[in-house]
């Protein structure tokens, strides 16, 4: 087997389990609010941290005093 063909072969099966995985969570009623609950708190604390960082290293490199 080459290479290619062993990443091919792998990236397919990895995305086989992944489907498997959505589907099972999304038929399953309480892992579906876990799943849920997860999203909004990565949502709700990734995002701003993101974001603040973002406005913080434009404000650095603009050369502007605090």
């Amino acid at each position: 087997m080459t290479s290619t063909t062993a990443r091919t072969t792998a990236n397919v099966v990895l995305a086989a389990a992944g489907l498997a995985a959505a589907y099972v969570v999304l038929t399953t009623p309480p892992l579906r609010r876990l799943a849920y609950h997860a999203v909004r708190l990565w949502l709700g604390a990734s995002v701003p941290v993101y974001l603040l960082n973002q406005v913080h290293t434009a404000w650095i490199e603009s050369g502007q005093p605090a």
